[in-house]
C-alpha cells in the first residue's frame, strides 16, 4: 500500500504566500514520517499558481538523506517537465489529464487531444531522464459540465495511457461527487483490465463521506492513495465548502490493520505543525 502525502495540493490554493522556510520545514517533517511519496511542489507558471513559485527554492532546503519518501512535482506542459527533470531529487512528475474538455482547457489551456500529446511528450522525456510519470485523470467520477460521462469513458482514457506505457494512473474525484458503488465499479474494472498498471485514488470528499470512499476503493483492490493532513486543499469548483482532500489521519485510520511503515510520533508532530502552516 502506497500513501502519497500532498502538501502541494493543500497549499496551492492559499492566497496568502507561505514563506519558503515554513514550507520547507513542514515538508521536511513529512519526509520523516514514512510516506511512500511526498507531492511537494509544481513547475508551472507563477501566474497560474503563485503559491508554488518557490518550488525550486523549497527543494534546495529539503533534507532527503535519511528519508525513504520519494518526491513528486506537478507539471502542466513539456517546459515544466524539462525544468523538473533538472533536479535529480525528483523521482515522479505528475500531469493532470481530464476527461472533461472544459476542465482541461481551464486547467492547462489545452484540449484533451492536445493534452494527450503533451502526456506522450513528457513520457518520452521521463524515460530519457529516468523519471516516472504519474498521470491524474481528473473528473474521473463525473463532472459538473454536463459532458458525456460513464464508466466506459474512464476505461477508454486508461487504455490510452496504458498504450503510452504510462506506469501509474491516479483516478481523481475532482469535485467530491463519487458514490462508493461507482468507485468500486471503476477500480474493479480497470484493475482487472490493466493488471500491470498502478492505479491510485485521489479523492476529494466531505469529512462524513471520506471513509466510505476509501473503503470502497480498498475493497476493489486499490493500493495507492493520495491524501493531505487535515484534508487541506481540494477543488474550488466543489459545491460544498467542506469538500477537500481526503484527510491523511482518516486514511490511516482506515488502514490501521496494515503495516504502512508510518512513524506515528512524527506523524502526530506533523499534524500539530500543520496548524502553523495553513490559515485557520
Amino acid at each position: 500500500m502506497k500513501i502519497v502525502e500532498c502538501p502541494r495540493d493543500a497549499m496551492q490554493g492559499i492566497h496568502e504566500f507561505i514563506p519558503t522556510e515554513k514550507k520547507a520545514a513542514y515538508i521536511n517533517q513529512l519526509l520523516r514520517v514514512g510516506f511512500d511519496t511526498i507531492d511537494f511542489g509544481s513547475f508551472v507558471s507563477p501566474k497560474a499558481i503563485p503559491q508554488l513559485k518557490d518550488t525550486a527554492d523549497v527543494l534546495a532546503k529539503l533534507n532527503l538523506e535519511y528519508s525513504k519518501s520519494h518526491l513528486l512535482a506537478i507539471v502542466a506542459n513539456l517546459r515544466g517537465a524539462q525544468d523538473a527533470c533538472e533536479f535529480e531529487e525528483i523521482r515522479y512528475l505528475g500531469f493532470p489529464l481530464s476527461i472533461s474538455e472544459q476542465f482541461q482547457m481551464r486547467n492547462t489551456n489545452k484540449t484533451v487531444n492536445e493534452a494527450l500529446q503533451v502526456v506522450s511528450d513528457i513520457q518520452n522525456l521521463c524515460i530519457k531522464q529516468d523519471k516516472t510519470l504519474v498521470t491524474y485523470i481528473s473528473m474521473g467520477f463525473g463532472n459538473p459540465y454536463g459532458e458525456p460521462y460513464n464508466e466506459n469513458v474512464v476505461g477508454e482514457f486508461v487504455t490510452k495511457l496504458a498504450d503510452l506505457d504510462i506506469k501509474i494512473v491516479s483516478l481523481a474525484d475532482t469535485i467530491g461527487s463519487a458514490e462508493p458503488s461507482l468507485i468500486s465499479n471503476i477500480f474493479k474494472a480497470n484493475i482487472k483490465a490493466f493488471p500491470d498498471l498502478e492505479i491510485g485514488a485521489h479523492f476529494h470528499s466531505t469529512p462524513d463521506t471520506a471513509r466510505e470512499k476509501i473503503e470502497a476503493a480498498i475493497q476493489a483492490g486499490c493500493q495507492r492513495f493520495d491524501s493531505a493532513i487535515k484534508g487541506y486543499g481540494g477543488c474550488p469548483m466543489a459545491k460544498d465548502d467542506l469538500t477537500g482532500n481526503i484527510a491523511t489521519e482518516t486514511l490511516l485510520a482506515s488502514l490501521k490493520d496494515l503495516d504502512l511503515g508510518i512513524d506515528q510520533k512524527r506523524f502526530e508532530e506533523a499534524l500539530l505543525m500543520s496548524s502553523t502552516v495553513f490559515p485557520a
